[in-house]
């Protein structure tokens, strides 16, 4: 059901060689920017219309309307089953938490007596969230996008979800109610990439976006591509990803469980074991049939997920070489099943986030852990981080110097100026000395 890389013995190759030989799943967003192009510019010259033409098409739905009304969303909620509701409640409850930590607070450093330089943090103005629904609902990444949003600041906030032929045309219910449980009431029923354009150029009904944040399919990673320098984005997110490094004191049940949990999102969804036992091995390929067999989305996601070539067990000889190849894998998830695992965890270098020992399950950081689970796919973890309070935010220097703080660093000004041929800027600073340039220190 799933491959072995075996990479022990020899010693291993760095960087770039090292990343070539890890499973990793195929996700060509560069293929699929012609086929969005069109519709994006189509939502930009017809704007609604082009919506709603798209939801019958892609959808199968036929709307009046994409904005959803507010007794749809006041109606998820007073329907929305009691035990789904706390759960939602707690999720919410422990990411505001974790986020309202990661607030940020104007800084002022005097670099001279009379010269500062302060950085104050501004929200972006207005952020359009993408919540999925494909093959499974996420109200879970309505909460992950909605609450480091909020907790920055974020003046206005609006959410698109694709149109549902069984909800008579709006997106799913639950998701609809993770929105009233947020106080988000901009909600629209459009998915793809005409929701990502929908928020880069605005419509009749929707104004544009600042910023668009969200996981999606590639059409969604295309869209976004596509619009990178006219909005922000959080990332082009691809399929989702689980690395479990793990030595013989991990539990082969847990392990082979996780790797499933990753495995029943998507078949493209990749599902990487590395350890230096043969044992655990084992253990894990026999823990994997049974348990496989006894759950869901067995034959659509969970065998082509863990049988395709972004899945594999990888052999090294020891816990140090397992982790050069976490670093060099870089995982979305990564989950350290390990002798002393807190020391360990504080070894590595890329991951999106890490999940420390037997009890701390990628599926709890999905959920309830307070932590977010929007995070960088693809190796891209090795220079990105997850969505944070601090993803909606901008650092803004403001420069305050005195006529005396400017006098004495007038002539190094001056002379980069010249050294860069940039004349008039140095003219700048001698116009306010009667052109006379001030010895400085």
């Amino acid at each position: 059901m799933i491959s072995r890389i075996d990479l022990r013995g020899d010693a291993l190759p760095e960087g770039g060689a090292l990343r070539d030989l890890l499973p990793r799943a195929e996700f060509d967003v560069e293929a699929a920017l012609s086929k969005v192009r069109p519709i994006c510019e189509d939502v930009h010259h017809r704007g609604d219309a082009a919506l709603i033409e798209y939801a019958e098409k892609f959808d199968h739905v036929t709307l009046d309307q994409v904005r959803v009304p507010a007794a749809a969303l006041t109606r998820a909620l007073e329907e929305l089953d009691p035990a789904v509701r706390a759960s939602l409640e707690e999720s919410i409850r422990r990411a505001r938490i974790v986020h309202r930590a990661q607030r940020r607070a104007p800084h002022t450093t005097q670099v001279v007596p009379g010269g500062t330089v302060t950085e104050k943090w501004v929200p972006v103005e207005r952020v359009g969230l993408y919540a999925p629904g494909g093959r499974s609902v996420y109200p879970s990444s309505v909460i992950m996008n909605a609450v480091p949003a909020q907790e920055a600041g974020v003046a206005s906030t609006a959410l698109a979800s694709p149109p549902q032929k069984e909800h008579g045309g709006l997106p799913h219910p639950t998701i609809l109610a993770a929105c009233a449980l947020l106080g988000i009431d901009e909600v629209y029923a459009v998915g793809g990439a005409q929701a990502v354009a929908m928020f880069a150029y605005g419509t009749e009904t929707c104004a544009p976006a600042n910023m668009v944040t969200g996981p999606g399919n590639i059409w969604v990673a295309a869209a976004k591509r596509y619009f990178t320098g006219r909005i922000g984005i959080d990332t082009e997110a691809g399929p989702t990803e689980i690395a479990i490094l793990a030595d013989d004191t991990a539990d082969a049940a847990h392990v082979a469980a996780d790797l499933i949990s990753q495995a029943e999102h998507d078949p493209l969804a990749a599902a990487v074991l590395v350890t230096d036992s043969v044992e655990l091995a084992e253990a894990v390929e026999k823990e994997l049939e049974p348990q496989v067999a006894a759950t869901r989305h067995v034959d659509d996601r969970i065998v082509p997920a863990l049988s395709g070539k972004q899945s594999a067990i990888v052999l090294v000889d020891g816990v140090e070489e397992g982790l050069r190849v976490v670093d060099a894998y870089g995982a979305e998830h990564l989950e350290i099943q390990t002798a002393d695992a807190a020391a360990v965890a504080q070894r590595v270098k890329n991951a999106g986030a890490i999940f420390v020992g037997p009890w701390a399950p990628v599926s709890l950081g999905d959920y309830c852990a307070g932590s977010n689970h929007v995070l960088p796919t693809g190796g891209c973890a090795c220079h990105s981080s997850g969505l944070s309070v601090q993803s909606f935010l901008r650092g803004i220097h403001i420069v305050d110097y005195t006529r005396d703080a400017l006098a004495e660093v007038a002539h190094h000004v001056v002379t980069l100026a010249e050294a860069e041929d940039l004349p008039a800027h140095g003219a700048a600073v001698k116009a306010r000395f009667g052109w006379k340039v001030p010895e400085g220190k």
